[in-house]
């Protein structure tokens, strides 16, 4: 899992609510602003768009159509 967080005063703040357990063995790496995480859209360019013949309303009612879920 990744987190993401700042140096404040020689300290690692973690942003959000999620922090890892207590005692867990942490690596930091420092990113740049020359190597900017990637966007959800340019991580999965290649398979979005790629599904052909689903209903109109697919991403509203995904669940409906994989578990049966009451539309929404």
């Amino acid at each position: 899992m990744t987190y993401r967080g700042r140096v404040k005063k020689g300290v690692v703040l973690i942003e959000g609510s999620a922090v890892p357990p207590e005692g867990s063995q942490v690596e930091v790496s420092l990113v740049t602003k020359d190597e900017a995480l990637p966007t959800l859209a340019e991580r999965y360019k290649d398979i979005i768009g790629i599904l052909e013949g689903l209903p109109p309303d697919a991403s509203a009612n995904h669940d409906r159509y994989l578990y049966g879920a009451p539309a929404q």
